[in-house]
């Protein structure tokens, strides 16, 4: 039986107590006994529409920012998995109030910039990068002392690249060894603005950098040479900041940032989530007789990479009902089983599809002919060594893989169903990207696809597995 916190239907009380006290599936336990393992199997065509899950990315910006605005955020669509309840849990440790009123919707009343109040315990993340990198940014620019923890995995994680700029604006920090959790933030008062050109292309630590700027006098610049999504750009304009981003003749983005901002409330409806979005596409292309839609998909062209590359693949996917919502572009996709084809894929639109590419794996082991991807050296960094991880999953359920300093080359099996693992388990690593990989690699295999733990999946997809049981026939 799953727990409460997984079910894909309306919530009940003791559901809602769930969400909001995150009893839901403790990932950091990685005693085997305590995990879940299932083998998927081959499925025949998936059919029908879904909606997946709001975007994790706007999700925790929507809560960050709203506690951050003096009134009532409301935010509706909000992905409430256990990254963004972690968010939400350390902006309440912080004086906001932030509370479920409906099905994904979420009232947020803040404190205001330079409000934040000092946290009683230390904040934990869970397996959230994304909070604890962005909220480092928040409390480095408040007189606040904060004390970040999170499971094995997320403690796994370098966060030098935020630590190295805040602390250029003041903030203070005693890590663990390599810059890892268990971390403590002393934020300064004033926090000293800089100008920062990103040495990686990261969201997330220009987001830090910006929002640390939020109350600090002066302007805080951040130059970005690759572009990275820009949820943090929009979001922090629509909320009143004085934001404005001028793009160089070489495609330089320079993002200046007024700070001791006073941010409005907003009504925002969280698009869903591409990222979630992924696996399904990529599931119903490599599916014989698959059509599957799915609705509200944000296609944020800083996010959107992986539609495109799997179009030059070959993959059949239609936009219908083009719209935006909350300044975000967003349609419905229509997704038929496609006979794809390898590709060198430009390691110039890696970062607008980073988490996306375990999922791409899959995709370019069906393929026919060779997929070549370069250019991802931040793979390794996430939640697990993605590259490693998806080269020893796939190599291990038959795809012909081989692992490079920066990313994967896969020879394709031209639409021939994978081996499986029929006596050993994929070792997910506690990363629930790679559990929804490889489950979607079980659909199209022999003897299906065994993951060893599928507790992380309610890290961001509560419901996926719900979703993907009810559309195979």
């Amino acid at each position: 039986r799953r727990a409460p916190c997984h079910s894909p239907r309306p919530l009940s009380k003791a559901a809602r107590n769930c969400f909001s006290t995150r009893e839901s599936a403790d990932v950091s336990n990685a005693d085997p006994a305590a995990m879940k393992p299932r083998r998927f199997m081959p499925s025949g065509p998936l059919r029908g529409t879904i909606r997946v899950p709001g975007d994790k990315s706007i999700s925790h910006r929507s809560i960050m920012l709203g506690a951050l605005a003096v009134g009532e955020t409301r935010v509706t669509g909000l992905l409430e998995g256990e990254d963004v309840l972690s968010t939400a849990a350390a902006m309440r440790a912080m004086g906001a109030s932030v509370e479920r009123i409906g099905d994904s919707e979420w009232s947020v009343h803040g404190v205001g910039v330079g409000a934040l109040l000092q946290p009683q315990a230390p904040l934990d993340m869970g397996n959230s990068g994304t909070s604890t990198r962005l909220l480092m940014g928040l409390v480095a620019s408040h007189p606040i002392t904060a004390q970040f923890i999170g499971d094995a995995s997320l403690s796994k994680r370098p966060m030098g690249r935020v630590i190295e700029p805040l602390s250029q604006m003041g903030a203070a920090f005693a890590a663990s060894e390599g810059g890892r959790l268990p971390l403590t933030v002393r934020g300064a008062l004033p926090a000293v603005p800089i100008t920062y050109r990103l040495p990686v292309a990261s969201a997330q630590v220009k987001s830090a950098v910006l929002l640390a700027g939020l109350n600090t006098p002066g302007i805080t610049t951040v130059i970005e040479p690759v572009p990275t999504r820009d949820h943090s750009e929009r979001m922090l304009r629509g909320f009143g900041a004085d934001l404005s981003v001028a793009v160089e003749a070489d495609g330089t983005r320079v993002i200046r940032l007024v700070g001791e901002a006073e941010l409005k409330p907003q009504t925002i409806e969280v698009p869903g989530d591409p990222s979630s979005a992924a696996f399904f596409i990529v599931a119903a292309l490599i599916v014989p007789g698959s059509e599957l839609t799915i609705q509200n998909v944000g296609l944020n062209p800083t996010r959107a990479g992986i539609v495109e590359v799997l179009r030059q693949m070959g993959g059949d996917i239609t936009e219908v009902n083009r719209r935006e919502v909350g300044g975000e572009p967003v349609a419905d996709l229509v997704v038929r089983h496609s006979a794809l084809k390898g590709i060198p894929v430009d390691p110039a639109i890696a970062p607008s599809m980073i988490d996306e590419f375990p999922a791409l794996f899959v995709a370019a082991s069906l393929a026919e002919g060779t997929t070549i991807t370069t250019g991802l050296e931040e793979l390794r960094v996430k939640e697990s060594d993605r590259i490693s991880v998806m080269a020893a999953a796939l190599s291990g359920a038959g795809a012909r893989v081989t692992e490079t300093e920066d990313g994967l080359t896969i020879e394709g099996t031209g639409g021939e169903a994978l081996r499986g693992t029929s006596n050993s388990r994929t070792k997910t690593h506690l990363d629930h990207r790679i559990a929804m990989s490889m489950a979607i690699a079980g659909l199209v295999s022999r003897d299906g696809v065994e993951v060893d733990d599928t507790r992380p999946i309610a890290t961001s997809f509560p419901v996926f597995e719900a979703l993907l049981d009810g559309l195979a026939q």
